[in-house]
């Protein structure tokens, strides 16, 4: 695959930036090196993170040197109507336990848009990635990656929910309602972080949902979703990575999920 539309370069260039983060966050991973810090969310995070974020950075202020850039550990820097967000390690409680579902998220915003995705998850081997217009893709080298494809499962009751935890859920006063769309579905599992959303956009998942987000935890998810044909929205069904949290599926179940975590919401 060689995408060709309009933000092929753009992708070309966060695929290319995330083959020498991979290469260095894979390289301090499971070492027992690590020293963790907890931010003032209380959330760890390591040098690793910082520094994997760093190198996204300077390779875009080389690249894309008008582009805005927004990233978890550094903040925002500039002001454009292309905005790159940045996640350099998605799942760091994953990471410093050992344990390899973790991965870096590249988004390029174009006028609050996503309009380029990628994740690369290094130590799954895995890495999806989309452009719009170009569609939605799974495979470390563009060249040999294959196209991705939602689900046709038309009902709850038929399909798989995966989330991150029942904590969150709780905290928001919502695991009532979510519960209740536990029991609607055919199963439930726990996949948690970027690869839920990744398994709809394989159409391994139905629906993915989360009750409380950061837009990059999320903005690099929503071309991947949509390129393969999935819906992405917030929890009140607002589309894109604004809402603060975040339900993706297959499009064909989507209103009846919403429907039943309404209630708060609405």
């Amino acid at each position: 695959m060689r995408p060709t539309g309009l933000y092929a370069d753009d992708l070309l260039l966060a695929l290319a930036i995330a083959d020498d983060v991979d290469a260095f966050t894979l390289a301090n991973f499971a070492t027992g090196n690590l020293t963790v810090e907890v931010k003032a969310d209380d959330t760890p995070v390591t040098a690793v993170d910082r520094e994997a974020e760093r190198t996204i950075r300077a390779a875009l202020a080389d690249a894309r040197p008008h582009d805005a850039v927004a990233g978890e550990e550094l903040g925002q820097h500039g002001d454009s109507r292309r905005r790159w967000i940045v996640d350099p390690i998605d799942g760091t409680k994953n990471f410093v336990r050992d344990i390899p579902v973790w991965a870096t998220l590249i988004a390029l915003l174009d006028g609050g848009r996503p309009v380029v995705g990628v994740v690369s998850a290094p130590a799954l081997g895995k890495r999806w990635f989309a452009a719009a217009g170009d569609g939605a893709w799974e495979g470390r080298d563009a060249d040999a990656a294959r196209a991705l494809a939602v689900s046709t499962r038309g009902t709850l009751g038929e399909g798989t929910l995966s989330y991150s935890s029942l904590s969150g859920w709780e905290e928001r006063g919502m695991l009532p309602e979510f519960l209740t769309l536990t029991r609607a579905m055919w199963r439930t599992r726990a996949f948690g972080d970027f690869w839920s959303y990744m398994m709809v956009a394989e159409g391994l998942v139905e629906v993915a949902a989360e009750p409380e987000l950061a837009v990059w935890d999320i903005a690099a998810l929503v071309p991947i979703v949509e390129g393969s044909g999935g819906r992405f929205t917030s929890l009140a069904g607002q589309d894109g990575p604004f809402g603060g949290d975040a339900i993706a599926s297959n499009g064909l179940v989507h209103a009846q999920a919403l429907a039943i975590l309404a209630a708060e919401t609405n």
